[in-house]
């Protein structure tokens, strides 16, 4: 490759990267002339690249997109990324991406020189990606929902419940979070007054609200670390979100269960004789060997129906006891 060759495919490379540059910072990148690459840009012009001059005091340049732009110039750790995200994406829980995955790796395989083929086959071969079971969602519903947060548009949709009651939601979307099974929309709810997570696979028909809204500040700022947080159950108990809540009282300290056990399980609250813990669930039997797996003596203070169940599950343990 010439000189002049690998320059325009290194100026080619900087336009694709960033909107906007200003003449003299890309001709102190390639460390040449301002003169030099404007040359260089009419080339690219004549090869059919769209390149804009922008005014200014500096001037600049723009390459525009088009209908027929010409391929795009990845350099190398770029093109193992996209090969790598492709390949990831061939196992993922959105609908029917999985088999345009796997041919655009396969035409982006062919293209490879060998010394980056042989990078990615390793890193293909050394990586285990579980397959991906449950609910998949709609590439074009996260299209929608994608747009409206970047937007900053107000959508109403129609969602279902865990529980399988029906609502109408009026929301002011925030961003998209996918957790490995699960995406989600994090979004102001506009009728409860309150931030909230959806989950796409309840979620049907979103369509504009007909407004734009400023954007509020997510607590946290974090939108997965919010999401996450909102499968606590020691959130769900303090919501009622769950048919059992349950206190038991534990011979422990705060400090030692805490550091033992996820908080995911529930809350430790200290108390005069050791500490409480709450939880919640929907089946009382899970309760019951959640709250026996803490590995310490415990004594019901709620719900009565728990004791019951910790009767019932003795039986059950002294018959398999033998």
């Amino acid at each position: 490759m010439t000189e002049t060759s690998g320059r325009l495919l290194k100026l080619l490379a900087l336009l694709q990267a960033r909107r906007d540059w200003a003449g003299q910072e890309l001709a102190d990148r390639l460390g040449v002339s301002c003169r030099t690459i404007r040359r260089d840009v009419e080339r690219l012009r004549e090869l059919g690249y769209p390149v804009d001059a922008l005014t200014g005091p500096t001037g600049g340049y723009r390459l525009r997109a088009g209908t027929a732009m010409p391929p795009l110039v990845l350099d190398d750790d770029e093109t193992v990324a996209v090969a790598v995200g492709l390949s990831a994406a061939a196992s993922t829980s959105v609908a029917g991406i999985e088999e345009t995955s796997v041919r655009a790796l396969l035409k982006l395989e062919q293209v490879l020189p060998s010394h980056l083929r042989r990078r990615v086959t390793a890193l293909r071969s050394a990586t285990a990606t579980p397959a991906v079971t449950g609910p998949t969602v709609d590439p074009d519903l996260l299209t929608v929902l994608a747009a409206a947060c970047r937007d900053r548009e107000r959508l109403r949709f129609r969602y279902v419940s865990r529980d399988g009651a029906e609502s109408r939601r009026q929301v002011e979307p925030h961003s998209l979070v996918n957790l490995g099974r699960r995406w989600y929309l994090v979004a102001w709810d506009c009728e409860r007054r309150d931030w909230r997570s959806f989950r796409l696979d309840r979620l049907e028909r979103p369509a504009p609200a007909g407004a734009r809204f400023a954007p509020r500040e997510l607590p946290g700022g974090d939108p997965a670390a919010y999401v996450t947080e909102g499968f606590s159950a020691a959130k769900r108990f303090a919501a009622g979100q769950q048919r059992w809540q349950a206190r038991v009282r534990l011979r422990a300290t705060t400090a030692e269960m805490n550091a033992r056990f996820p908080t995911i399980w529930g809350s430790f609250e200290g108390v005069a004789d050791g500490c409480e813990f709450r939880t919640s669930g929907d089946e009382l039997d899970w309760l019951a060997v959640r709250i026996v797996m803490l590995g310490v003596p415990f004594e019901v203070v709620e719900p009565p129906e728990l004791r019951a169940a910790f009767a019932t599950l003795a039986e059950r343990f002294a018959v398999a006891a033998g």
